[in-house]
């Protein structure tokens, strides 16, 4: 199945209170997940590899196989294209990661867009970083409800993040 992933990492200070935001669209267009989370203290630049890996976790569990990734983050965007070569150790885990979750599905590609292109995906980052809760919040999903499993599940992701 083909997935279109927006998604928006943001923080208020480098570090400082960081959160994501992540749009998931199908084939047609149609949004089948929206979620944003806070993630504490975090560069602008962890909180876009979290919002990539977060991403590419909701696919993988909506079953999604052929992936468009698109982010409004130059920064990002060639890093992930290989354009260029990441020198902090900690984004380079952070790039490992990222990589691993790639070569679980058919194809991925990253596509820079506009912010305009990409206002949803803001919008829920922001959401989660005035919210500074210390669960998910999942804004609107196929059936409309919380998912308490996929929850704990990035809880847990969460503090992996700590100990790398």
């Amino acid at each position: 199945m083909r997935l279109d992933l927006f998604l928006s990492g943001t923080s208020r200070g480098n570090p400082g209170p960081a959160a994501i935001g992540v749009t998931v669209q199908d084939g047609s267009g149609a949004v089948v997940k929206e979620y944003c989370r806070p993630l504490g203290e975090a560069t602008g630049n962890v909180a876009e590899y979290t919002a990539v890996i977060d991403a590419l976790s909701l696919a993988a569990e909506l079953g999604g196989t052929e992936l468009k990734v698109h982010s409004d983050s130059q920064f990002l965007i060639r890093e992930l294209q290989g354009d260029v070569r990441i020198k902090n150790d900690r984004l380079q885990k952070y790039r490992m990661r990222v990589g691993n979750w790639v070569r679980k599905f058919a194809s991925v590609e990253f596509v820079r867009v506009t912010r305009e292109q990409n206002a949803r995906a803001g919008a829920l980052a922001l959401q989660g970083l005035n919210e500074q809760r210390t669960t998910p919040v999942f804004v609107r999903g196929s059936r409309g409800d919380a998912e308490p499993e996929v929850a704990r599940r990035f809880e847990v992701s969460r503090e992996q993040q700590k100990r790398d």
